[in-house]
Parts: structure tokens; C-alpha cells; sequence
């Protein structure tokens, strides 16, 4: 079973621990520091919605992507009561294709993580910078190498009263992917129903992303630690990216 079938379901309730909201206001402070006032944002693996909505919540008109049809009908379902609600497209952040340009862009999560090629990374974030406007920005995380490499061995387990799981890593070195092996039981009634997911994520390095962002064009790159306006720290688990798309785009010949 593909990455997040059976999971979508109880996404959010195994999820309930993560703060979007300090994440969010995370990017508020760094589009502050850049002098940016988004009007219009992509979402980028926006899963079941949670930061695209409070970016609508807040004003912006938001446009929520993700490959997973099942994550992207929860987050339609969140979605409903909203007044001013984003608009979820189901793509490939390496297909990624917009109508109109957005003031910002935003990939929480570690989502890049998942692009288990680095040529077809380096593709979604080429694709990121030319769905931006003249003087956008785009912030996002990653996990780091040390935490995928430490993933290796290490067994977790999640629940509640209607869900179990159970999670497994391992670090292959020479593909330089973390895979983990994902049990999942969830009550349906009086039955538990059993499926298993496989989730993989690429350890990418510091060094290769600021590489893919400046191939792609973007200027002011900046990379901070976990949520903080400092440099990583040796051992840091999750680092941030900010970039900025120049207001004049000149052509490579």
C-alpha cells in the first residue's frame, strides 16, 4: 500500500502533538525579517490541510497541493466551514503547475524528504521558484542527515482508542534513504482493520539544497535552526530554508 492510503484517516490524530501554529508564525516572523506581505501562498505536500488553513484563516488566498488523493480529501472535509477556503490540486511538487503566480511558498514537514531522487528535487524546487512571483518567497524543512542516519533500528508506536501503530526505521547508506515500515491498526466498529504502509524519505544535505536553490535562481537563501534565527546546531534534528525570488529575473543564455 502506497504512502498515506490508510493512513489519511488518522493522520491528524496521530499528528495531534504537532503545532502548526508555531510553525506557521514561524514563517510570519521570517516573511517580517524579508519585509514580505503575502497576499497569495501554495502549500506545498500540504497532507490534510492544517497549515494551508491557517494561512487562509489569516487572509491569503491559498492553493493546498499534494499526490495523495486521500490526504487531499481530508483536507477538503477541514476545509468546508472555512468562508475563504483553500483550493486543493492533487500534483507532483516535480509536476508542479499553478494557474497564476503566489507571493509565497511553503513545504512543512520535511516534505521534500519524500523525493527520493535528488534530480527530481532539484525539478520540484526549479518548479517552486517559477510558480513564485517577482520577489516571492519560499520557506520550507527538511530533516536532517544525523536524525534519518539515528532513525536506524529505532521502533515507535503512536495511539489512541481507535487507532495503533507501529513504525520501524531503517537507514540504507548507499541509497541514502531512510525507510520505515508502518503498522497500522484502525477500529472500524467492533473489527480492527490491520494494513501496512512503507514511508521513505532521501537525507538530504545542507549543502545540495542551498546548490538546487541557487541552480533554480533564488537569491537571499537562509538556513536556520529548528524554528529559531540561528545557524544549525551541530546534531540539529530539523532545519529551515528561506529564499527569495529576485524581482528582476534575467534569462541564462
Amino acid at each position: 500500500m502506497g504512502a498515506y492510503e490508510a493512513l489519511a484517516a488518522s493522520y491528524d490524530r496521530l499528528t495531534n502533538d504537532v503545532d502548526y501554529s508555531q510553525t506557521v508564525d514561524f514563517y510570519k516572523r521570517i516573511l517580517e525579517k524579508e519585509g514580505c506581505t503575502p497576499r497569495t501562498a501554495v502549500d506545498l505536500a500540504c497532507g490534510t490541510g492544517s497549515v494551508a488553513l491557517l494561512l487562509a484563516q489569516d487572509g491569503l488566498q491559498v492553493t493546498g497541493v499534494d499526490m495523495s488523493e486521500e490526504m487531499l480529501t481530508v483536507a477538503c472535509q477541514k476545509a468546508q466551514e472555512l468562508e475563504k477556503a483553500p483550493v486543493f490540486v492533487c500534483q507532483r511538487l516535480q509536476e508542479l503547475r499553478l494557474p497564476r503566480g503566489v507571493d509565497l511558498a511553503v513545504c512543512a514537514l520535511d516534505s521534500l524528504d519524500y523525493i527520493l531522487n535528488p534530480d527530481d528535487c532539484r525539478e520540484a524546487i526549479r518548479r517552486v521558484y517559477r510558480v513564485l512571483n517577482p520577489g516571492g518567497i519560499f520557506i520550507f524543512d527538511v530533516n536532517t542527515p544525523e536524525k534519518l542516519q539515528a532513525m536506524d533500528g529505532q521502533v515507535f508506536l503512536d495511539e489512541d482508542d481507535d487507532v495503533y501503530c507501529v513504525w520501524r526505521g531503517e537507514f540504507n547508506e548507499n541509497s541514502n534513504i531512510c525507510s520505515y515500515g508502518m503498522d497500522l491498526f484502525q477500529r472500524h466498529g467492533q473489527v480492527w482493520k490491520r494494513s501496512f504502509e512503507e514511508h521513505r524519505e532521501y537525507a538530504y544535505s545542507q549543502v545540495q539544497l542551498m546548490g538546487f536553490l541557487r541552480d533554480a535562481g533564488f537569491i537571499g537563501i537562509k538556513v536556520y535552526g529548528d524554528r529559531r534565527f540561528e545557524a544549525p546546531r551541530p546534531g540539529e534534528q530539523r532545519i529551515y530554508f528561506s529564499a527569495r525570488k529576485g524581482t528582476v529575473h534575467i534569462k541564462k543564455k
